[in-house]
């Protein structure tokens, strides 16, 4: 059957949104009929120059779409994916930090921010759904229920070690101790495997989500990968040890890292790429299991970060919640059915955008708060009529909260309360204590020459006004500017 026929049975079938034309995973058949699958894989500090060292990633590439301004709405664990799950950014979910009055679990689930979200959309939708590895902070296996939405709950609480954890899994509690076969990644991608399988014989489209904790710290990585990539260093890029001209007062007053800092960083940073080998596999595996169900040319597969990491940049030890790019910028990266091989998209997007994206795909209503918009169209290589010009940021600091575990080490930068706005061409900050940054990245690349006090008035109000707008808005359309 020619492309275009086959392409528009499939789009009456599925009843989506301008998203089942089919574009087969290369040397992958494409399932005829019936709604994609969505497998998304969500790192956890995942930092763009960690890239390099996910050849699976690096081939969903070269096969699919990558986002080159893809931004968190806050570089923070628990309110970014608080976004991604309802598709709204921090003052619209009541989710800022990880913990306490304004943040954590305890905040969405008080809320009610579980009760519409991706997984519930999708179940409606007939899709069988699973969740693996790491929900949100302060959930706890033991004590906590399955939210709605889910079919498949296999979700860890302080799985930050990888070993030594409890899983949930779908509301029987199991203790993981200290054995390889024990490590957390290999665990999902084991059950992700059998889901998939599963899921696939009973003809019933799926969407999974695995939320890794790696690469987060203390950064274990599997055991067969202790040794791997011997005298590996940190990137040591123009913003290494180096202070961006009139930083704002948290940062100002940074001296050069030590040496002893140096070594640590490089540690670190070597711990990390070891780290990221398991998830690496766990999505070959993944890629495995949907060849082997005869699957893959229906599967869209999304990977991506729920933040960024910064080490050494701007003076500053291992950390994020910051508004530089070397936090906020993450990867997004998708193949499947539809989705324009090798290309690159400009547009800035968010990860609120991820669940209208997975609705559309699926053929489901996207509720009216939903702040973000559907990527579909950027996927199939199709420019919306209209888009939004900037992404938001907002985040609560500085945290002092000593149960939380992003919690900033000393000289790794904890920045007051701020709300940013990112396009493609700058950046732009505002502070709680009115410090102000303004980067052009289009000659300032690296974010070093903070050229706010001297930005034209109209040019100053403009950014004041957007931002202002942008930290007020409520649904897609009014988020859109």
């Amino acid at each position: 059957m020619p492309q275009r026929a086959r392409s528009l049975l499939i789009s009456l079938l599925a009843l989506t949104v301008a998203s089942t034309a089919v574009a087969c995973v290369p040397g992958q058949p494409a399932a005829a009929g019936g709604k994609p699958n969505i497998v998304l894989v969500l790192t956890d500090d995942l930092s763009m120059n960690l890239l390099p060292y996910l050849p699976h990633v690096q081939e969903m590439a070269r096969n699919g779409t990558s986002f080159a301004n893809y931004t968190v709405t806050d570089s923070l664990c628990c309110p970014s994916r608080s976004s991604l799950f309802t598709g709204m950014v921090p003052h619209d979910t009541g989710v800022f930090t990880n913990g306490g009055e304004d943040g954590g679990y305890r905040v969405f689930h008080g809320r009610g921010d579980d009760k519409s979200t991706y997984a519930t959309s999708l179940q409606q939708a007939g899709y069988r759904t699973a969740m693996m590895g790491k929900y949100l902070n302060g959930y706890q296996p033991k004590s906590d229920g399955i939210p709605p939405g889910w079919n498949e709950w296999d979700v860890a609480g302080n799985g930050y070690r990888e070993f030594d954890y409890d899983l949930n899994e779908n509301g029987t509690v199991k203790h993981y101790g200290k054995k390889p076969e024990d490590y957390l990644v290999d665990v999902m991608a084991d059950k992700a495997a059998r889901f998939v399988a599963s899921s696939a014989a009973d003809h019933t489209p799926f969407a999974m989500e695995l939320a890794t904790f790696a690469p987060h710290g203390p950064y274990t990585p599997a055991p067969r990968d202790a040794d791997a990539f011997p005298g590996l260093t940190a990137p040591r890029g123009p913003a290494y040890d180096t202070l961006p001209s009139s930083p704002p007062s948290w940062l100002a007053s940074r001296t050069p890292l030590t040496d002893r800092e140096k070594q640590t960083i490089d540690k670190d940073f070597r711990k990390r790429a070891q780290a990221v080998q398991s998830v690496d596999k766990m999505i070959g595996t993944v890629q495995a299991a949907l060849d082997k169900a005869g699957v893959r040319g229906n599967t869209d597969l999304v990977f991506t970060s729920d933040n960024g990491y910064h080490m050494g940049e701007y003076r500053l030890t291992p950390g994020k919640q910051t508004a530089f790019d070397t936090d906020v910028h993450v990867p997004l990266i998708v193949t499947g059915p539809g989705v324009k091989a090798g290309a690159t998209v400009d547009q800035p997007a968010e990860n609120i955008d991820l669940r209208p994206t997975f609705e559309a795909l699926a053929g489901a209503p996207t509720p009216a708060p939903v702040d973000g918009e559907s990527l579909v169209p950027l996927l199939n290589g199709t420019a919306p009529p209209a888009w939004r010009t900037v992404g938001l940021v907002e985040h609560h600091g500085p945290d002092f909260d000593k149960n939380d575990p992003d919690k900033p080490a000393k000289n790794s930068g904890n920045p007051t309360t701020y709300e940013a706005i990112r396009s493609t061409a700058y950046t732009y900050v505002e502070y709680a204590d009115g410090a102000k940054e303004y980067y052009d990245r289009t000659t300032d690349p690296q974010e070093l020459h903070n050229t706010a006090a001297q930005l034209p008035p109209d040019k100053a109000r403009q950014l004041h006004d957007t931002l202002r707008a942008m930290a007020s808005c409520h649904g897609a359309a009014a988020c859109r500017h």
